[in-house]
């Protein structure tokens, strides 16, 4: 579709922008007046529903869509409502109903077909895995509670048998992590919306409280304010500084404090985790963030984890067209931190 050039735009009244963007937006724009029939349905709305404005101007909605009533229902209820509407062609769409003062209606329909057969097939994938991975798990683990159940173990016995327990329950936890990060690095679109860092900030640290409590650390949070906003997938970045937070929680001894800080400069937004645990040995630096690597510290090696954590946090962070990066001092603490490009740099 043709586009007029930004000069164009910028001379624009606001009437002649409403009907620019009525006309060229992606989103199907259908508007009623006082009396309930429709007076604009733009060319998104038309194809979307394969009918022509000529056909629908002037007229009522249950004369035009009589054989869809979730969308004769959206057009003619007086309240805001949101439904699935079902499109031609085997397709889908989420419509957003409002009616205004004047008694007119307006109701938008965002095609999502692409969307939620994503969703669909990640689910798909997930309960797969589910079955073919953490139903076997689950059998082997409690073999080896039941082998206690017949009969007496010795110590070494024992040993064994719980090192087979945390090694099921490690696995177990794994596998949520698998899928997610094969799902990303396969490419897989993402949301591009606007995101406030610093309220997924404080979400997790809400989560993660009580996990905190039981290690004995502190969580000290510290946040410029007001916080820009940067676009992207408000879950999966949720996840990333998540999984940073977490690590930070479970790395640290007890009686210390882990620091969450997040702020901006003029073209990007940052977020750092800082703990005083650890540390991460010397020469291990550059491999934290590989898939499956986990250090060889004899600490390390007896704390739950399968070492996708971070893999996870860096591939989100990249796909949002961000870095991520640590430093550390052996028996210090490290510091985990990345940027992400602003919404709209000043």
């Amino acid at each position: 579709m043709h586009r007029p050039p930004p000069e164009t735009i910028v001379g624009m009244s606001l009437r002649a922008r409403y009907d620019y963007l009525f006309r060229t937006t992606s989103d199907g724009l259908i508007t009623l007046d006082a009396d309930g029939r429709i007076d604009r349905i733009n060319p998104s709305a038309a194809a979307m529903l394969r009918v022509t404005p000529e056909d629908c101007l002037a007229r009522l909605p249950s004369q035009v869509f009589k054989a869809n009533r979730l969308l004769v229902n959206l057009l003619t209820l007086q309240n805001d409502i949101t439904v699935d509407i079902r499109l031609p062609e085997h397709r889908l769409a989420v419509g957003f109903g409002a009616t205004f003062e004047d008694g007119g209606r307006m109701v938008v329909l965002q095609d999502v077909t692409e969307q939620r057969d994503l969703e669909s097939r990640r689910e798909a994938l997930a309960r797969t895995v589910a079955h073919d991975l953490r139903n076997p798990l689950s059998a082997l683990e409690g073999f080896a509670e039941l082998v206690q159940k017949f009969g007496p173990v010795n110590e070494q016995q024992e040993r064994f048998l719980t090192r087979i327990r945390q090694t099921s329950q490690k696995l177990f936890d794994l596998i949520g992590s698998l899928v997610e990060l094969a799902w990303i690095e396969a490419g897989m679109p993402l949301e591009h919306v606007p995101v406030q860092l610093s309220t997924l900030i404080e979400s997790i640290v809400t989560e993660l409280a009580p996990f905190a409590r039981v290690r004995g650390v502190i969580i000290a949070v510290s946040k410029q304010d007001p916080m820009p906003i940067v676009m992207g997938d408000p879950a999966r970045l949720r996840l990333a500084i998540y999984h940073l937070l977490h690590n930070a929680i479970l790395y640290s001894h007890a009686e210390q404090s882990v620091a969450i800080h997040c702020w901006q400069d003029v073209e990007q937004a940052f977020c750092s985790v800082a703990d005083q645990g650890i540390g991460i040995v010397p020469g291990e630096l550059e491999q934290i963030f590989d898939r499956m690597y986990r250090s060889n510290d004899e600490y390390v090696r007896n704390l739950p984890g399968g070492g996708l954590g971070l893999t996870v946090a860096r591939t989100i962070v990249e796909r949002h067209g961000g870095q991520i990066w640590a430093e550390s001092t052996y028996g210090e603490g490290s510091t985990f931190t990345f940027v992400l490009p602003l919404a709209e740099a000043r």
